[in-house]
């Protein structure tokens, strides 16, 4: 199975910007899509058609900000072993769309947007608190099955991930208190799939629309494939598609055995 995450930054954005021809050249089995800034009454008025795919949505209550989708290959539909579940079971949190879990036959594929801590790091403890409550949320779905997490986690984690590290240190998505908790969901037994098979590989997903950075490849690593220690040996390939334009974001993918 090909899984990929990508944040559009504005789904209608991203239909503008040739998504259906990303959906056919690409192909993936699940796509799970974060920021996509829409709301269910918006959504219905543009008539979206992505031939192939079921699509799951979870707008925020606030319009144009947030909120995440899955689409399912309807070929993949039949490895579905249960429904989807919006959110975690947090309000404040909920609200944004940031949560959306799909149960498969043999893992479960959880879609999440992560907050921003914002420039002057005003939503750093709302960050740490939504990350506190998604890990426990993670570890109580692994207790039944493995567990598959992806989305922008919006933080760089080490100076591999990010172009000028040094310039970055205690900016928002490079603060020593973000990255210790992607070192807490490793410790806690998830695994960075792009990461354990490219050890040295520099590539990033997202960069500024200032200064040319994408042209000058001045960017971050903040999209990540996190999976259950126990399925690490089912994933083939961990890659991100930084030639995939129609948004700051790159797509990144597994291949899944």
């Amino acid at each position: 199975m090909k899984l990929i995450s990508w944040n559009v930054n504005g789904i209608r954005a991203a239909v503008r910007g040739g998504f259906a021809g990303f959906l056919e050249s690409e192909k993936p089995d699940i796509l799970g899509l974060q920021e996509i800034k829409i709301t269910h009454a918006a959504r219905e008025k543009e008539k979206f058609d992505f031939k192939y795919y079921e699509e799951f949505w979870n707008p925020a209550e606030r319009p144009g900000y947030s909120g995440t989708a899955i689409l399912v290959h309807r070929d993949a539909i039949q490895h579905m072993s249960g429904g989807i579940i919006n959110g975690i079971g947090v309000p404040e949190f909920d609200k944004e769309g940031r949560v959306q879990t799909a149960e498969f036959e043999k893992f479960y594929f959880v879609n999440i947007y992560f907050p921003n801590a914002n420039h002057e790091l005003s939503r750093l403890d709302y960050k740490l608190r939504f990350n506190e409550a998604l890990l426990k949320y993670a570890k109580k779905l692994e207790k039944r099955k493995p567990v598959i997490m992806c989305g922008d986690f919006n933080v760089a984690h080490a100076e591999i991930d990010i172009k000028n590290a040094k310039a970055n240190i205690g900016n928002a998505g490079f603060t020593y208190e973000e990255r210790g908790w992607m070192d807490k969901f490793l410790k806690a037994g998830f695994v960075d799939t792009f990461r354990s098979l490219n050890k040295n590989k520099i590539q990033y997903s997202w960069w500024s629309y200032m200064f040319r950075a994408r042209e000058r490849n001045i960017g971050w690593r903040i999209d990540y494939f996190l999976v259950s220690k126990k399925i690490t040996k089912n994933i083939k390939n961990a890659f991100i598609l930084d030639q995939v334009k129609g948004s700051d974001h790159a797509p990144v993918g597994i291949i899944l055995k």
